[in-house]
């Protein structure tokens, strides 16, 4: 297999980004929607009922779950932001009265008067956690609810694997870990909800026992996932040798196992404002 001085080393080179290449693959993302979903909807248990309310589901993918929530929530408006092109055409299907789609940046978005904000798997990907809930909390209506999910398994050797892969195939180039680099202690999520005015909250720390064919398909999961950052700077056949690699290595830890457990820590928050 090629290493730092083979095929990828011209990308150190490289000045810009591959911006127009495509990043996320809604089919790819799906190959384990069963498992993605339990968080998900863990999440929204948390919320209390609240009548024909306005939500926002802020990082909503290809709208799938969105939908069903709009319709379990029984909502008056569902909005659902996205920053994936490939995602929100793929939602575009499922818009009907009341439930919307737009592009936007999670790190910027700003709203008013939603009953529920709502962010499931996505809020990892931009920093400034405390600046970002504060927007969030600010376009909240009174006594309304916010629910969060982030990952929380940057220390597992499939998120420690790609780190050192990355840092050997392209260098200064790589983009960096989101979840290592910008998700939270669960204590500190607390403490910032609670600064912003949350008069009452829940926070846990969770593990998930995903259950996978085997060793290999973990890279198949986060092909779908944490992976696609690397689309931003690889073509599409440096980007499969890429996670070829990737896998071969992870074996190389985990070992070539069937019926492989994948224990994934997730933080779950909730908030009420008074």
């Amino acid at each position: 297999m090629p290493g730092p001085g083979a095929a990828l080393t011209r990308l150190s080179a490289r000045s810009t980004v591959m911006a127009s290449a495509p990043q996320w693959d809604p089919a790819q993302y799906n190959r384990f929607a069963d498992q993605r979903e339990q968080p998900f909807w863990d999440l929204v248990a948390l919320l209390e009922p609240v009548p024909r309310p306005q939500v926002v589901d802020l990082g909503c993918g290809d709208g799938r779950l969105t939908a069903s929530l709009h319709g379990r929530l029984d909502a008056r408006r569902t909005l659902g932001i996205d920053s994936s092109p490939e995602m929100l055409d793929a939602a575009g299907g499922r818009a009907s009265a009341g439930l919307t789609f737009e592009a936007g940046d999670l790190a910027t978005w700003t709203g008013s008067g939603f009953d529920v904000v709502l962010s499931n798997a996505a809020l990892h990907w931009v920093g400034d956690h405390e600046g970002v809930l504060a927007r969030w909390r600010d376009s909240l209506a009174p006594a309304g609810q916010l629910a969060v999910q982030v990952p929380a398994s940057a220390d597992h050797p499939s998120h420690a694997v790609a780190r050192r892969l990355a840092e050997e195939w392209l260098g200064a180039g790589a983009p960096s870990d989101p979840v290592a680099d910008n998700v939270l202690a669960p204590e500190r999520y607390a403490e910032v909800l609670d600064a912003l005015g949350f008069a009452r909250q829940h926070v846990r720390l969770q593990v998930y026992s995903h259950r996978l064919p085997s060793t290999a398909d973990v890279a198949e999961w986060l092909k779908g996932s944490s992976l696609t950052r690397f689309r931003r700077v690889l073509d599409d056949a440096e980007f499969e040798q890429f996670v070829d690699e990737y896998r071969r290595r992870l074996l190389d830890v985990l070992g070539d196992r069937r019926d492989y457990l994948y224990p994934f820590k997730r933080i779950l928050f909730w908030g009420r404002l008074a």
